[in-house]
């Protein structure tokens, strides 16, 4: 299958550079940064000048974007993805969206003739070159079955979850929890600092019981050794974190939990941090947690 391929970034790139190695035929289509589609156009991929062309072109339409609103710019319009499908495409979201955008893209496209899986990602670039994401991946079964092959290039782990909109939806809630546990590591590393506690004698206190987690660990790697495991932009943590807001709030809740995670972070994007990675909230809370 011919596979289109919007959105070049970090991961994007990463992703197309792996199913480059497998041989398969690729169309891409970037942004402002042309570093991924250059190297793409290198190695044998044609490049389009519109989404649009992109969908007119492939089998398979893989988008890898930040937001909601970017996959949206991307499918509606006269240039967009929605304009050029065709019977039987299917079209592949691997971003972090908004499940209510997912449906409405997914029945628009369903009206064409072509089908929408939602496939949010786990893990980094580094182990997308090499195969090895985790991909969450949920919509109509058969158009699953049918794409799992090229799935299987890309992830190692690969897991159907049921009707449109699943994958989106998990995705943030494993989000909204991560981000409110690296968050509460962060402010308690800065209270153990104000209280005079070595930051290494206190995780090892929490992390003896069940308490200990990737997530606590990440945190610890950096607040203890300066390292930084986890590169996710600040950034992009409040966003997700407003993603999983806005998601409850279209089911009719209140979520009361994720209030913390998302005050912190939006404050500290609103402070001019919002590039730097979520572990170094470290810092941002040991600067900012005294009281006013």
């Amino acid at each position: 299958m011919k596979i289109g391929f919007i959105g070049l970034g970090l991961m994007g790139r990463a992703m197309v550079d792996c199913l480059q190695d497998k041989g398969y035929d690729l169309v891409v289509l970037g942004n402002r940064d042309r570093t991924g589609v250059d190297k793409a156009v290198s190695r044998g991929a044609t490049e389009a000048v519109s989404a649009r062309e992109v969908a007119e072109a492939s089998d398979v339409v893989m988008f890898c974007m930040g937001t909601s609103e970017q996959v949206e710019s991307r499918v509606y319009g006269d240039d967009g993805v929605l304009a050029g499908s065709k019977p039987d495409q299917v079209v592949i979201d691997f971003g972090t969206s908004l499940p209510a955008s997912t449906l409405k893209i997914g029945a628009d496209l369903e009206a064409k003739g072509a089908v929408y899986l939602d496939a949010p990602l786990g893990r980094t670039p580094a182990h997308a070159i090499d195969g090895l994401l985790n991909i969450m991946c949920a919509g109509d079964k058969a158009a699953f079955d049918r794409v799992k092959p090229i799935l299987d290039v890309l992830g190692e782990n690969v897991f159907y979850l049921g009707k449109l909109g699943n994958g989106h939806t998990i995705k943030l809630i494993n989000n909204y929890f991560a981000m409110t546990t690296a968050v509460g590591m962060s402010e308690a590393f800065a209270t153990a600092d104000a209280a005079g506690i070595d930051r290494q004698t206190l995780f090892e206190v929490m992390g003896a019981g069940p308490l200990r987690s990737g997530m606590m660990e990440f945190i610890r790697n950096y607040a203890v050794d300066g390292q930084i495991d986890l590169a996710f932009s600040i950034e992009n943590a409040a966003k997700d974190v407003g993603y999983y807001r806005q998601m409850a709030q279209d089911l009719g809740l209140n979520s009361r939990m994720s209030d913390c995670a998302n005050n912190a972070l939006t404050e500290a994007k609103s402070t001019g941090d919002g590039g730097k990675m979520v572990p170094e909230m470290v810092d941002w809370m040991s600067k900012h947690l005294a009281a006013s």
